[in-house]
């Protein structure tokens, strides 16, 4: 009996410890869409388009993709730490940024450091809190990581319109609030016990690669994750946008709210997909961005933001799906050492059509009008979903990474 309560203690011990890996991803994804609610008060203030808007946002992406063709081969190479620590601390200096931002330079600037924390988070993050995990829970991992991107993804613009609309300075107080999480952060990294680098020849700088047994499973997720993510980026850098001019909600706590309950619903339908097989996650998700995009139009014709919300939600369970999914795969095909590359991998081709797709709506928004330019994105999307479930439905070794 003693031996058996002890191995209990021991297994949650471990469980946790996963959980705690995983923090850092956290910290560091709320910081990613902070400035969410607050887009309406610095337009306000400077006096900028909405494709100027997304071209704030886009600087985010650019930033995370370069870090990504960099971060993901350093941290196989010299180790998770080496990489997360200087991340951490860049987005420290961006929260300073944003907190004293007065024109639309600076505010790119901090979006662009930003975009290169989380492209560190995304890679070496998600890889540490594999190897944490182990063989064993490889599963919990992908699961912990995932749920901790996301889940951090929408408690920051909450957490942001809440602050602007009731402490003094609303541009301010957020940022302040993120330090000190970083700084939290900062130390679970540091006192991590984290494997080395494995070393290795070649570029240090290069378009990341996977080893020729998770190619497979790379691009189904790519083709599942890229589709909902973009439907969630738009959310996030028009639709505040979308609140306030078509529907009429002005209230920075909406539009928090509605970034939360979007990530709210990507975290928890990967706790209610984890024992799923991979292939039938990947089907969920393409199914949820469709309909989201659909709904999204629908919403738009008859100004409805009961519906708006909604299309929010499946985009989030879109993404949380096609993520997690593709997570899953990767984690059960490729080998340790060349993780963080491959983590690296799927979210350069999922976020590369973040960044242009809503960056191209905002700027044909500014020519045919919101809705016409929402319309467009989301009808792009919906075949961009469509194409990816076909292709999952169509590989039979999308079930190969099945149930673990």
């Amino acid at each position: 009996m003693t031996i058996a309560v002890d191995r209990e203690l021991v297994e949650r011990s471990r469980n946790g410890i996963v959980w705690l890996a995983a923090w850092p991803v956290m910290a560091v994804f709320v910081l990613s869409n902070a400035a969410t609610p607050l887009y309406v008060v610095w337009q306000r203030q400077l006096g900028f388009s909405s494709g100027t808007l997304t071209a704030i946002f886009a600087s985010y992406i650019a930033g995370l993709l370069g870090a990504l063709l960099v971060a993901g081969v350093v941290s196989d190479r010299v180790g998770r730490k080496p990489v997360l620590l200087p991340a951490i601390a860049l987005a420290m200096v961006a929260c300073v940024l944003f907190a004293t931002a007065s024109s639309v330079a600076v505010l790119a600037v901090a979006r662009l450091l930003t975009g290169i924390a989380v492209g560190a988070a995304v890679s070496a993050g998600m890889a540490a809190v594999t190897d944490v995990g182990g063989s064993a829970r490889k599963r919990l991992a992908a699961l912990a990581a995932s749920s901790a991107m996301v889940l951090g993804a929408g408690f920051g613009p909450l957490l942001s319109g809440v602050l602007s609309e009731t402490v003094p300075g609303p541009t301010v107080t957020i940022f302040i609030v993120e330090i000190a999480l970083l700084a939290s952060a900062f130390v679970v990294v540091a006192r991590l016990d984290l494997p080395k680098g494995a070393g290795g020849r070649g570029p240090w700088i290069r378009i990341p690669a996977v080893a020729p047994g998770g190619r497979t499973a790379m691009l189904l997720g790519i083709a599942v994750f890229a589709p909902g993510i973009t439907s969630t980026s738009f959310v996030l850098s028009l639709g505040p946008s979308l609140l306030a001019h078509l529907l009429g909600a002005t209230n920075r706590v909406i539009a928090g709210a509605l970034a939360f309950v979007m990530f709210l619903g990507a975290t928890g339908i990967q706790f209610a997909a984890r024992r799923l097989r991979v292939r039938t996650i990947l089907l969920g998700g393409a199914v949820a961005t469709t309909t989201s995009m659909l709904t999204l139009i629908l919403s738009l014709q008859l100004s409805s933001l009961a519906l708006f919300g909604t299309a929010a939600i499946l985009a989030g369970i879109g993404q949380g799906l096609g993520q997690f999914g593709g997570l899953t795969a990767i984690s059960t095909t490729v080998p340790a050492d060349r993780l963080a590359e491959a983590n690296a991998a799927q979210n350069v081709g999922g976020y590369l059509p973040a960044a242009i797709l809503p960056l191209s709506a905002g700027f044909l928004s500014d020519t045919i009008g919101l809705t016409s330019g929402a319309t467009a994105f989301a009808i792009v999307v919906i075949a961009a979903a469509i194409g990816g479930g076909v292709l999952v439905g169509l590989r039979s070794t999308a079930p190969s990474t099945a149930r673990r």
